[in-house]
C-alpha cells in the first residue's frame, strides 16, 4: 500500500506503521486522516496481520497533533466548515474507531501533544523512551481541551488528565513519570525502543488472531457498559471466539514451552 503521510510494512505477521512527516513534527493533516481511515480497514480485513507496531519518523516528535499551517491551507481543514456534519478527527485516526480490534503497540520517542492522544488513547501497549514527553496543549492556546483528554481518562486518573489539560504549555509529563501513573507499561533507552516494540509484537503476532481479537474486542466493548452488564455480557465473546480460537493452538507444544517466560 502507497501512502503520502506514514510508511507501511508488513513483515511475519507484524504490521509497521510510521508517522512519516518529520519536517512538521510528525503532525497530521487531512490527507494523514485519511490514509490511517484506508489503513485501518486494510489491517482489519487482512488475516495475515495480527498485530500493528505504530512509530513515528525519527526527529523531535512522535507527533504534535494536527499540523494547523496545513489546515489553513486549501483542501486541508480537518473538519467540516458545517458544525452539524463535523465529525472527530480520531474516528479516521484511531483503530478502534476504524473497526480495526488487532492489537496495536505505541512506541513513542520525543513529544508527544494534543491529537497524538488519539492513538495514544487506542493503543493496546504504550511504551516510550527515556526522551518522550507528553502534554496537551489546547488552553495554553485558548482552545476547549475535550475530545483527547476525555479518551485519556480511561487511561489515566482523572486528577492527572486534569493537571495536564489545565497547565497546558506550562507543564510537560516525563517518561518516568508517564511510567508511574499508568500512561506507559516501560520506558527504554531510545536505541532500543523500537527493538522492544517489534519483539512485543512478534510474541503477540504468535498467538490464535481469533483469541487476540476477540479478548480486545470484549475488553474495549466492555468501558461502554456498566459493570455488571459488562460481566453478563463477556461470556458470549467467550462462547463465540473459544470454539474458532482453540482449534488454532497446540496445547501439548504451549504446555512443554510454559517455561519460558519474561518476568516484568
Amino acid at each position: 500500500m502507497n501512502f503520502e503521510t506514514i510508511l507501511f510494512e508488513v513483515t511475519d505477521k507484524v504490521a509497521t506503521v510510521t508517522l512519516n512527516r518529520p519536517d512538521a513534527l510528525n503532525s497530521f493533516t487531512a490527507q494523514m486522516m485519511r490514509e490511517f481511515e484506508t489503513l485501518w480497514k486494510h489491517v482489519a480485513d487482512t488475516d495475515d496481520i495480527h498485530v500493528v507496531v505504530l512509530r513515528a519518523a525519527p526527529g523531535r516528535a512522535f507527533s504534535t497533533g494536527v499540523d494547523v499551517k496545513a489546515s489553513q491551507l486549501p483542501g486541508g481543514k480537518v473538519m467540516h466548515d458545517n458544525i452539524w456534519v463535523a465529525e472527530d478527527p480520531g474516528n479516521k485516526l484511531g483503530p478502534k474507531s476504524c473497526g480495526c480490534w488487532k492489537p496495536v503497540i505505541a512506541a513513542v520517542h520525543g513529544m508527544c501533544a494534543g491529537g497524538a492522544f488519539y492513538w495514544i488513547n487506542e493503543a493496546d501497549i504504550v511504551i516510550c523512551s527515556e526522551d518522550a514527553t507528553f502534554f496537551d496543549p489546547h488552553v495554553t492556546y485558548g482552545m476547549t481541551a475535550a475530545l483527547e483528554p476525555i479518551g485519556l481518562t480511561y487511561r489515566l486518573p482523572l486528577g492527572d488528565v486534569l493537571r495536564m489539560v489545565l497547565l497546558g504549555n506550562d507543564e510537560r509529563i516525563s517518561s518516568h513519570t508517564a511510567l508511574r501513573i499508568g500512561l506507559v507499561s516501560e520506558v527504554l533507552p531510545l536505541d532500543e525502543l523500537y527493538d522492544r516494540a517489534q519483539a512485543l509484537a512478534s510474541k503477540i503476532a504468535a498467538k490464535p488472531l481469533a483469541a487476540t481479537m476477540g479478548s480486545l474486542r470484549a475488553i474495549w466493548d466492555s468501558l461502554d457498559m456498566p459493570r455488571s452488564v459488562a460481566l453478563a455480557t463477556a461470556l458470549k465473546y467467550c462462547l463465540i471466539g473459544n470454539p474458532v480460537g482453540v482449534p488454532q493452538v497446540d496445547r501439548a507444544a504451549v504446555m512443554a514451552a510454559a517455561k519460558s517466560f519474561e518476568v516484568r
